[in-house]
């Protein structure tokens, strides 16, 4: 991993505001007493989406002090998850997969797009509108290449396809998130090619199965089936077991103290 650095220019200060307050007071309030640094992440996260996607050090020194923890522990969190984005960032922040799947796909080609219109990773364009950075797997590999853009996953893309989504965002013009093929969440780019037939899902094949369930059985037969479903009597261990038991007590029953079973028979 590379080194991590804060910004070098940071706010004077950092406060959540009202609602931001009472929501990280709420993910405190869910952990017992002395156990209140399990809250850290949480905390720094929404410390992170109040200020425009990045994390001020005056922001980890109020989360630090809100949990009652050493500012360099909190510190510590800030700058080895890298979720946490230590410096300015676009209104649109662009993580583009740059692993395996998606550079077997074309995430080099997007790479080029992002160079070519915002420029180097972790530059902010002048119109503060978008940056961008290669980041490790984001699990769509089926969808590949994809990019992932603020909360949002953009996939199946080329680069007009992703040229023209940036352009979009930086205008202010609405978007389609996910594919942008138009397939079905990770389905064949050609479509379904199995259990296409419509009549699978509105019940009309179901047939015997389904009888089994909307349909009575008569009394006389439901009882037959009943009885069928039971072991018989002698057949389980624990019949067996309770026979003996009550034969056991039947001779102690009929035989006199201090006798045995042949005395009583002479």
């Amino acid at each position: 991993m590379s080194v991590r650095r804060l910004a070098e220019v940071q706010p004077a200060d950092f406060e959540f505001t009202q609602d931001n307050l009472q929501w990280a007071e709420g993910q405190i309030a869910k952990y017992p007493e002395g156990r209140q640094a399990s809250a850290v992440i949480p905390l720094l996260w929404k410390a992170q989406e109040q200020h425009d996607g990045w994390l001020p050090e005056p922001a980890i020194r109020r989360v630090a002090e809100m949990l009652g923890m050493p500012v360099i522990r909190v510190m510590e969190v800030a700058t080895f998850y890298t979720m946490f984005n230590l410096k300015p960032v676009g209104e649109h922040f662009v993580q583009l997969c740059g692993t395996t799947p998606c550079a077997l796909r074309g995430a080099e080609r997007l790479k080029d797009v992002c160079r070519k219109i915002i420029g180097e990773q972790n530059h902010v364009t002048a119109d503060g509108k978008l940056s961008w950075l290669e980041v490790e797997c984001l699990g769509a590999c089926a969808n590949a290449p994809m990019v992932q853009i603020n909360f949002d996953y953009y996939e199946d893309l080329d680069p007009a396809s992703f040229e023209t989504l940036l352009e979009d965002l930086r205008a202010g013009r609405a978007v389609t998130t996910g594919s942008q093929t138009g397939r079905s969440c990770s389905a064949p780019l050609g479509g379904d090619t199995s259990l296409t037939d419509e009549s699978l899902y509105d019940g009309s094949v179901v047939g015997g199965w389904k009888s089994r369930f909307s349909e009575e059985p008569a009394p006389a037969e439901a009882a037959q089936q009943d009885s069928a479903a039971k072991p018989k009597e002698g057949a389980r261990p624990e019949a067996k077991a309770a026979g003996d038991s009550k034969d056991a007590d039947a001779v102690g029953k009929t035989t006199p103290a201090g006798a045995t079973p042949s005395d009583k028979g002479a």
